[in-house]
């Protein structure tokens, strides 16, 4: 799945192939490299040019594509947030710079409409409908003034294109509410049907009066997807949870529709072949549905992993058809349906957890990432980040947390279900691992001698002075279990490597092929670890213990009284100690005795802190809408920043510039020309997109 770029480059070739991006000097955003792919919920043609599509994602931005979904580019960020999603648009038959966006919220009643006038660039938040969860927004094919929306509150008609929007569903209703579905006949728009989570409806009169049409249907179905036939308008498809429907008297009666395994039957959406209807496609949560004689007969035509939530037909060439599905982003099959490939030159909605550059190969750059299962894993770029391929081979689809290089050069992926090595190609899950608590760990230049006790700084749950504990030599045994804990970070001072997880503090002398418990920190949820030099720092939420030796004798740490919890730590080479939450960032120099925060830089809800050891600088970032990464020089305590026009996750230094991973929006990369806000600064504060 590797993006093709014009910039591809390797090496030191990276600063000239960034220098020569035409980037105007004011302009302040980083740009956006992939890697492709990732949750894309809906797609949908501009009716005056059908090469010229939208494309709807789960975090706010819609793309566009100006040759059929080969290529796709950012148009805008709808409603300014990277939670909405953009289920339903809607191209203006008569106007298409004329757009609607119907938006939701997972988790949550939230939503909007929004309304774009010139092609997608801008938005605005429609009055009438803001704070509506829409879930389904159709125009009538007779007449694009008409419009009608399924919100969790019931169903909604405008009359004059979208100015003015009227509930024509009963106020209250306990039975029309939770409207997931919207179809409106072909030739009449007084005929409206609407899918709850509870059955589908239908009125005849523009919502005066509602019927339930679900004779036939299974009580208590969420019907997902409703359309009505162009040509025939008592034909009427339907599914649900519980399978799909049809009816040949406009929803009269329903007949469920044999074919498709009870395990697929969540049926997102249905989509007819607009040059032969008797062609219906069945985007469900086991892969696509292909019938050929109206639901006769079914035939399954991608793999079952493929979720799908929206189904395009070109009308002038039906033998290409694009998926809009979970994780794998767009998927295009030129044979009608029958095969398809990934086409995601240009889409990245990736969730970035992890990072690590390559010790001997500056331009080589590995991220991992999250809740994309077999079309995540793991990618590598060898261009410094501006093209990117997957290596996710024998990770079996686990999420990956953290990111780390043994001193002989190895890969190791952290998952939520142990630990992996790259050996070429292929990864390979870590079966020695000892959760026996181990010896002790001695300086080598100081043997201990045989059968004697060795002492060890043990961190006790308060936050106080240490306490030292004699740990007993133990006999190692084989693994009891195969490890399956969470692997939450990894990090290496010298040739060992220590792993935070969720089962207790491993460590690491043989480049990660075995590992065993350490004695001396408690076995608890490890969340954290960070090493500069022979300082290495672990913590939980809320404890933390130090090494000043790599590991040999630790210690607990006192944490700032003003902490509730860590959301990042940091150590750097002079033995410095940086945590960061909610309330900010603090810093000491004397192992937890005091803290103190920066004055120069007041910034909250820190999410990342990385000490950048050749440049003596703090790398931080943070969550919510704040965009700017942070450096603080450490010599100094200078600080710099960069509007980097994203919401970060972390950043990481490239050679002379910076690559940050995005919340929802895979890597950035800094631009060689920077704006006037990168600058030397006593009083930075943040900000917001």
């Amino acid at each position: 799945m590797k993006r093709c770029c014009k910039l591809r480059v390797t090496g030191v070739a990276l600063l000239f192939a960034l220098s020569c991006i035409p980037i105007p000097l004011h302009a302040a955003n980083w740009l956006p490299f992939g890697p492709d792919g990732g949750d894309a919920r809906s797609i949908v043609a501009d009716p005056h040019d059908r090469t010229h599509l939208y494309l709807g994602t789960l975090t706010g931005w819609i793309y566009e594509s100006r040759n059929g979904g080969a290529e796709w580019k950012r148009l805008a960020w709808v409603g300014k947030r990277n939670d909405l999603a953009l289920d339903s648009i809607v191209v203006d038959n008569s106007n298409s710079k004329h757009i609607l966006v119907g938006a939701w919220v997972l988790g949550s009643s939230a939503g909007g409409l929004y309304i774009s006038n010139d092609g997608g660039v801008n938005w605005e938040s429609h009055a009438d409908m803001r704070g509506q969860s829409i879930r389904a927004l159709e125009a009538a094919p007779s007449d694009p003034k008409i419009l009608v929306a399924g919100t969790l509150k019931g169903v909604y008609r405008s009359a004059d294109g979208g100015d003015h929007w009227q509930l024509i569903s009963p106020e209250g209703s306990q039975e029309i509410h939770e409207v997931e579905s919207i179809a409106i006949d072909p030739a009449n728009p007084q005929i409206i049907y609407a899918g709850t989570w509870h059955l589908p409806w239908r009125t005849t009169d523009g919502g005066a009066n509602w019927t339930s049409i679900k004779q036939g249907i299974i009580e208590d179905s969420d019907v997902f997807s409703i359309i009505v036939d162009p040509k025939d308008s008592n034909t009427v498809f339907a599914s649900a949870c519980s399978g799909i429907y049809k009816s040949q008297n406009g929803g009269e009666k329903f007949q469920k529709v044999q074919g498709i395994p009870s395990t697929a039957r969540r049926t997102r959406v249905l989509m007819q072949d607009p040059q032969n209807l008797n062609i219906v496609f069945a985007g469900t949560t086991e892969g696509l549905y292909r019938t050929g004689d109206s639901g006769g007969a079914w035939q399954r035509t991608t793999g079952p992993e493929v979720i799908v939530n929206d189904v395009y037909v070109d009308p002038a060439n039906t033998n290409r058809v694009l998926l809009a599905t979970d994780r794998g982003g767009v998927l295009a099959s030129n044979d009608g349906g029958y095969s398809f490939s990934p086409s995601n030159n240009g889409f990245s909605a990736r969730q970035i957890t992890s990072y690590i550059g390559d010790a001997t190969q500056p331009a080589m750059i590995y991220v991992g990432v999250v809740n994309d299962k077999a079309w995540g894993g793991v990618f590598v770029s060898d261009s410094g980040g501006l093209s990117w391929s997957q290596k996710s081979s024998g990770l079996n689809g686990q999420d990956v947390f953290s990111l780390a290089q043994a001193s002989d050069g190895t890969v190791l992926a952290g998952t939520g279900h142990g630990i992996y090595r790259l050996q070429g190609e292929l990864w390979n899950r870590v079966t020695n691992v000892s959760l026996r608590e181990a010896e002790a760990v001695q300086p080598a230049a100081q043997p201990a001698a045989e059968g004697s006790e060795k002492k060890v700084a043990t961190p006790t749950r308060h936050r106080g002075k240490a306490r030292t504990v004699a740990a007993k030599k133990t006999t190692e045994a084989p693994p009891a279990h195969v490890f399956d804990a969470n692997v939450n970070a990894i990090a290496r001072v010298g040739d060992t490597l220590y792993a935070a997880t969720s089962e207790g503090l491993l460590r690491s002398v043989t480049a990660g092929e075995s590992w065993k418990l350490m004695a001396g920190p408690e076995k608890d949820d490890w969340n954290f670890v960070a090493s500069a030099k022979s300082w290495v720092l672990a913590a939980t939420l809320r404890s933390a213990v130090l090494s000043s030796d790599g590991g040999h004798e630790w210690s607990p740490v006192t944490l700032p009284g003003m902490v509730t919890q860590l959301a990042a730590i940091a150590v750097d080479d002079s033995g410095g100690l940086w945590v960061g939450g909610r309330e900010g960032i603090f810093v000491s120099q004397d192992r937890g005795a005091t803290w103190q925060s920066l004055k120069n830089l007041a910034i909250r809800d820190v999410n990342s802190l990385f000490y950048d050891e050749p440049s003596q600088r703090m790398l931080i970032t943070a969550n919510s809408q704040n965009t700017i990464a942070f450096a603080v020089h450490l010599p100094d305590r200078a600080v710099r920043y960069w509007n980097t026009g994203w919401s970060l996750r972390l950043v990481r230094p490239v050679g002379d510039h910076l690559v940050g991973a995005t919340l929802f929006d895979g890597i950035v990369v800094q631009p060689r020309m920077v704006d006037s806000s990168e600058v030397a600064t006593q009083g930075a504060t943040t900000g917001g997109r």
